[in-house]
């Protein structure tokens, strides 16, 4: 992969990240509002449902956050882009699907047919 390449995914994951992060700190204003206020049971029961919702968002958004952590350390170690089982370029296309990837498609394929196997 090209510096171009590697300066074009490393703004990318960098936008990203931002937009996580603010939407996680608009989440903790959320739930800081006072749900006892609501007049009957039955909005307080939504409230609970729309929370909770967001909370399991909220907590997918995170595990992508570490993952765009972990994306940008490779950027500056020089090893973003190469497959972290097989050593090989991951091609630039899986890399603009799955920008987060340290698999090539194919170990990534076979790694998935393990788990199938083994019950994961």
């Amino acid at each position: 992969m090209d510096s171009t390449q590697l300066e074009f995914f490393k703004k990318m994951l960098e936008e990203r990240r931002d937009e996580l992060l603010g939407r996680a700190d608009a989440t903790v204003s959320e739930l800081l509002a006072d749900w006892e206020g609501l007049p009957d049971l039955l909005d307080r029961a939504g409230f609970e449902r729309d929370r909770n919702a967001l909370l399991r968002i909220r907590d997918r958004e995170s595990k992508l956050i570490r993952k765009i952590r972990t994306a940008l350390d490779d950027i500056e170690d020089g090893v973003y882009g190469t497959c972290e089982e097989c050593g090989r370029e991951i091609p630039v296309a899986r890399m603009m699907a799955r920008p987060v990837t340290r698999y090539c498609i194919r170990c990534k394929t076979r790694m998935e047919q393990k788990e199938k196997v083994v019950g994961y």
